[in-house]
């Protein structure tokens, strides 16, 4: 299953070809045209439609092939129960048009039934005696689901305009898939560039170091989670209208937030990686050094969502290409350079250096498009760097023990007011905007409305 579902990455972009988010970037210019709106979406969908199609039939006919080239003839059904999965996770990927018109709730509702259907498919077969060929199809199933959801609710929102009479071009497909076309190249570039580093530590180094290496990447996964959420929920903002300029106040905003949440993470990574890696379980103890070696990495990878995602908004793929590519080169010659010489370590160095300059480029490249004073946004960068500081020195101070419990608490406490005192010192945040942050959090606003009841 592993395998074929690897062979199914390999060309799951392929089946997309950046068709999904060149759409999400239309729709959203011209959210106020309904007409314009119904048109990229036909388009689109022919595009998605076509391709994806194109991609199963033909990864469905290579299955043959490909299990005799691997030895394994039962590799066959798996391989085209991914595939028909791939169909389907191609229309799903047109869920990012719920972003681009302030609907994220449906894009959640087919994610969360995709899942569900998944789940019993999967389950289902595979009790029934489907083995791996069933834990594929299963996987099919859902997928497809999710995928005829996404266009039933796309169909209900924008209109049944959006669905394609003809598989005739018309007038939006050039446009779409000239931008798509440098999306792919991103993207591609992007998955080379999150892959490179397990490649050369395999081919340099061991199986095993593949995976004191791989197994933070889930941590740090999780850690951009908030950048990929904020980012989803600003970027359709930025996107050029003819009726309004971009209202650039909720990129700053976020932009500001980001870095401050990243900034605290990233403390605690540092302060507290030995502590981290045993959530992972296993034998994983040489992780804590790689997870910190990667700390640029996440605190960088909080608003690098950010700031690629609204320069796609913007009508800017082209200006991220040259940046894409000059991240992977730079992150393949020095893990070549380094990984030989110091192991893991290196391929942490290729990654914070290369990120560098992937985020920081995206971010120059927004600056540019919107026009924007990016020096409050280095102030808040120097603060949220001194509260880390202070942070992880006071992690570093209290530690922590599995033994004695109460450390954790007290040294995560202990982390969070000092990180919050540098920034009132500093400046960088005042007492109305935490008593407002507070006041946002539903446990904080029952305990302030009783507190309000009982003074009365």
């Amino acid at each position: 299953l592993s395998l074929a579902l690897g062979i199914g990455g390999l060309v799951v972009l392929s089946s997309d070809f950046g068709i999904s988010s060149s759409v999400a970037r239309f729709v959203a210019e011209h959210r106020d045209d309904h007409a314009r709106v119904a048109a990229v979406m036909a388009d689109g969908l022919r595009l998605k439609f076509i391709g994806s199609a194109t991609v199963t039939a033909l990864l469905c006919a290579l299955a043959g092939p490909i299990a005799s080239g691997y030895g394994i003839p039962a590799l066959i059904w798996p391989i085209r129960g991914i595939a028909i999965a791939l169909f389907g996770l191609s229309m799903m990927q047109l869920g990012s048009v719920f972003a681009a018109q302030a609907r994220v709730h449906l894009q959640l509702r087919t994610s969360l039934i995709e899942s569900a259907t998944e789940t019993i498919a999967t389950v289902s077969l595979v009790l029934v005696g489907g083995g791996v060929t069933g834990a594929a199809f299963g996987r099919a199933i859902g997928y497809l689901v999710g995928g005829a959801l996404t266009i039933f609710l796309l169909a209900r929102l924008l209109g049944t305009e959006i669905v394609p009479r003809s598989f005739r071009p018309g007038g939006e497909t050039r446009r779409i898939a000239a931008y798509a076309g440098n999306l792919v190249v991103i993207e591609g570039a992007y998955t080379a560039f999150s892959q490179l580093d397990l490649l050369v530590i395999g081919a340099y180094l061991s199986t095993n170091a593949v995976g004191i290496f791989g197994a933070p990447l889930r941590l740090i996964t999780f850690l951009a989670y908030p950048g990929a959420a904020v980012a989803a929920g600003v970027a359709p903002r930025l996107a050029r209208s003819s009726s309004k300029a971009p209202d650039v106040s909720p990129f700053l905003a976020a932009l500001r937030v980001l870095l401050i949440v990243q900034a605290i993470a990233t403390a605690f990574v540092l302060g507290w990686s030995p502590l981290l890696v045993k959530i992972l379980g296993g034998d994983y103890g040489e992780s804590a050094a790689v997870l910190r070696g990667l700390a640029p990495f996440v605190f960088l990878s909080g608003f690098g969502p950010l700031v690629s995602l609204v320069a796609n908004y913007l009508g800017e793929a082209r200006r991220r290409v040259p940046v894409a590519i000059v991240t992977v080169i730079v992150n393949l010659t020095l893990d070549l350079l380094l990984v030989p010489k110091i192991g893991v370590i290196g391929a942490c160095v290729g990654t914070d250096v290369a990120y560098a300059l992937y985020a920081p480029a995206h971010l120059f490249i927004c600056q540019r498009a919107l026009q924007i004073d990016l020096r409050p946004a280095a102030r808040t960068f120097v603060r949220t760097t001194l509260a880390g500081t202070a942070a992880t020195g006071m992690l570093l101070l209290v530690g922590y023990s599995l033994a004695n419990v109460w450390q954790i608490p007290l040294g995560a406490f202990a982390a969070v007011v000092a990180f919050a005192a540098v920034l009132w010192i500093t400046g960088e945040l005042t007492v109305s905007e935490a008593r407002s942050a507070l006041a946002s959090l539903p446990v904080a606003r029952r305990l302030l409305g009783t507190a309000s009841t009982g003074s009365h």
